[in-house]
């Protein structure tokens, strides 16, 4: 399963993204800290950068922060612990992307259903990947 995450917003406190499937349908909107130019040299603000842009694998591991089984971004250079969760609000991650559908500007919403939803369709998937564009 091919995942990619376009982003469309990026302002100065968030990162607004939409999240779709490798035939372009939309599974959800994604939030993420503000995006940072690596290419264009600017420097990672721990806890307040958006993943920088690639293709990663994704694994599904126990989170120990969050005490369930979560997908996890495997790779991501400066980042560790990079996850996939639900959140409402930039202030809900410390860089990791958060899933919902953006009808409130710079928010989620239905974040736990976007999760849930996710997780069902990369349950019997061997292989998961996520582009970030």
């Amino acid at each position: 399963m091919k995942l990619i995450l376009k982003r469309i917003a990026k302002r100065a406190d968030y990162t607004i993204g939409r999240l779709t499937d490798e035939k372009g349908d939309r599974i959800c909107d994604t939030l993420e800290p503000t995006w940072r130019n690596y290419k264009g040299g600017e420097l990672k603000v721990p806890k307040k950068s958006a993943v920088p842009e690639g293709t990663y694998r994704v694994v599904v591991t126990k989170s120990p922060r969050f005490k369930k089984y979560l997908p996890l971004l495997v790779g991501v250079p400066g980042f560790e612990g990079i996850r996939i969760h639900s959140g409402n609000s930039a202030k809900d991650t410390e860089g990791c992307i958060l899933v919902g559908d953006n009808l409130i500007k710079g928010r989620l919403v239905w974040s736990r259903r976007a999760l849930d939803k996710l997780m069902g369709m990369m349950e019997d998937e061997k292989e998961v990947s996520i582009t970030i564009i």
